[in-house]
């Protein structure tokens, strides 16, 4: 008479399956986590790159979106700090010197939930950071990312 499973194992057939398929789970998960630290790193050093006014709201910005919304990936989009969700940027921060534009930019892509009547801006000029302006951004980040975080 053949072992049963178990005697081999200790383990039924379905769970020797379940367990492949935490494994494979696992597996799926280390590599997301390396593509958003990769995306991360590449966001940091786009940051170091910037001139100091520009990195001080670059870096502040940053704080604030990844506190306001954790499930956003940061990245890169076009060498600037983005926010996405799915694969799909929800919001980004332009320098003032990457286009040697006078002030910089937070705005935010048609993917966002910002939508507030039949008009609204979907881009900030960003001189410097009060708390009122970092109030702003968090809630508006919310907002796009359609989270419920309080």
């Amino acid at each position: 008479m053949a072992p049963k499973d178990t005697e081999k194992t200790g383990f039924t057939a379905e769970e020797r399956k379940a367990m492949m398929a935490r494994s494979r789970e696992l597996a799926r998960e280390k590599k997301a986590a390396k593509k958003r630290e990769a995306g991360e790193q590449a966001l940091l050093e786009a940051i170091a790159e910037m001139t100091d006014a520009d990195k001080a709201l670059a870096e502040r910005i940053h704080q604030l979106v990844t506190e306001a919304a954790p499930d956003l990936w940061p990245k890169t989009w076009y060498g600037m700090p983005a926010y996405a969700q799915d694969g799909t940027v929800i919001c980004f921060f332009q320098a003032a010197g990457k286009f040697n534009s006078r002030y910089a930019t937070f705005g935010f892509n048609d993917a966002a939930r910002i939508d507030d009547g039949v008009m609204w801006p979907t881009s900030f000029a960003v001189t410097e950071l009060t708390p009122q302006g970092e109030e702003l951004i968090t809630k508006l980040v919310r907002k796009a990312a359609g989270s419920t975080f309080s």
